[in-house]
């Protein structure tokens, strides 16, 4: 009974937050077209409302509590929301969103079950929109899917109804600001030494190569 006690509670600070957190956009989005005559730095001015807003409501939140809920509130504003985290980790080369509530990264060459959830397909549905609108493309009922870059050069696929069945979905391929080694490969377990110095040989040896189909988590994929 105890457990169930702090699940509900736990649950119920979340979804608190959330209002709170969705509270203040909505006050700094009304104070940023208030002002939208003035140039300054975007970013700047977005913490300073923030500021100024959080401090209007009188709340006294932990730390550590506040400093999450600023950071969220930023990256809504300022980047992809949830994910901006994961575009942010270098070690992170992909992100895949299937659904709101699997969201699932790959780490140095690993496939891994993240924590993070979104609350309802909504959610989902604003950063893919956040994604395409500036670069004037459209997702919807007819045109269900679409392919984008993210200004880094980022791959993004992204799927909704009535060809996703569990939910939105984003595929995210990062552009790697630098070429992977043979040694990084190899500790990555994507290529064996032995492969890489079979490789390497008919490099040399000026030998047509074709690699066909990948292997994810034991099962080749063709």
């Amino acid at each position: 009974m105890e457990i169930i006690n702090q699940t509900n509670q736990t649950n119920t600070q979340s979804a608190e937050l959330s209002k709170l957190k969705d509270y203040l956009i909505g006050m700094i989005n009304r104070q940023l077209e208030a002002n939208s005559g003035i140039v300054g730095d975007r970013r700047k001015m977005i913490e300073r409302s923030l500021q100024e807003v959080y401090r209007s409501t009188k709340l006294s939140l932990p730390n550590t509590i506040r400093e999450q809920l600023f950071h969220e509130i930023l990256d809504d504003m300022l980047g992809f929301g949830l994910l901006q985290q994961f575009l942010d980790d270098p070690e992170i080369s992909e992100i895949m969103v299937n659904g709101p509530q699997k969201i699932y990264v790959e780490r140095k060459g690993k496939l891994i079950k993240t924590n993070v959830v979104f609350d309802n397909d909504a959610q989902v549905l604003k950063i893919i929109e956040r994604i395409i609108v500036p670069l004037g493309r459209r997702i919807d009922y007819d045109r269900p899917t679409v392919d984008a870059r993210l200004p880094d050069g980022s791959r993004v696929n992204a799927v909704i109804a009535p060809v996703a069945i569990d939910g939105p979905t984003i595929t995210i391929r990062k552009f790697q600001k630098g070429k992977l080694s043979v040694d990084q490969l190899i500790e990555y377990g994507s290529i064996t030494r032995n492969m890489a110095d079979f490789v390497r040989a008919c490099v040399i040896g000026r030998l047509n190569i074709i690699v066909s189909g990948v292997q994810v988590q034991g099962k080749r994929l063709c």
